[in-house]
């Protein structure tokens, strides 16, 4: 059984994904509960995109960006066959499942950039708080009158953004269950247990 089995996902993507999955998962439910662990997830997440960056260029094989990110030719190609039930097998991340992984870790930046800035204006902490005003505006002026155009509309990048991620979570999960299937592998295993199948 051993030999049609494929070494593909090193350890450190397999702890990046669950990792993150579960940060991500903290941050969006506690966004209304608890704003100290809903930024500290979020700090969590940030350093997850950074070492995901990193290891997309320096990583193992099939984490590299370079191994999976395909041109508009390619990706289409996929997508027929993929829509005609006859999908290609890749070891590694297929066309489109590289672009989604480019999506999430945009939308996650994103998401965490937008709270950073709103966390600034708010309670006037976090890392954007010591940005000049032309950046981050600070919580309040003389006056007492805070920023509430730059609050509101922070807050309101942020909430489509978190959404936004949240629907491509599940548009990821939709795309798993169908690779799989039409693939005859269980590809949420594999990034358990990092191996896969070997396909004739």
């Amino acid at each position: 059984m051993a030999a049609n089995r494929i070494k593909v996902w090193d350890p450190a993507v397999r702890l990046f994904h669950w990792a993150l999955v579960v940060l991500f998962a903290v941050a969006y439910l506690s966004g209304e509960e608890s704003e100290a662990l809903h930024a500290y997830a979020g700090y969590g997440v940030l350093g997850l995109i950074g070492f995901r960056l990193v290891w997309g260029f320096l990583g193992t094989k099939h984490a590299r960006f370079s191994d999976f990110l395909y041109g508009p030719t390619a990706t289409l190609r996929y997508a027929r066959a993929l829509m005609a039930g006859k999908p290609i097998h890749y070891l590694g991340h297929n066309p489109i499942g590289g672009w989604m992984i480019v999506l999430l870790l945009l939308s996650l930046f994103g998401a965490c950039w937008s709270g950073l800035k709103l966390y600034a204006i708010e309670e006037g902490k976090g890392p954007l708080a010591r940005v000049p005003a032309i950046i981050a505006p600070a919580k309040a002026d003389e006056a007492g009158g805070a920023d509430e155009a730059g609050e509101e509309f922070w807050e309101e990048v942020h909430e489509v953004l978190s959404n936004l991620t949240l629907a491509l979570v599940f548009i990821h999960i939709a795309g798993v269950v169908v690779a799989s299937r039409l693939h005859r592998e269980n590809l949420a295993r594999a990034m358990v247990t990092g191996y896969k199948e070997k396909q004739d």
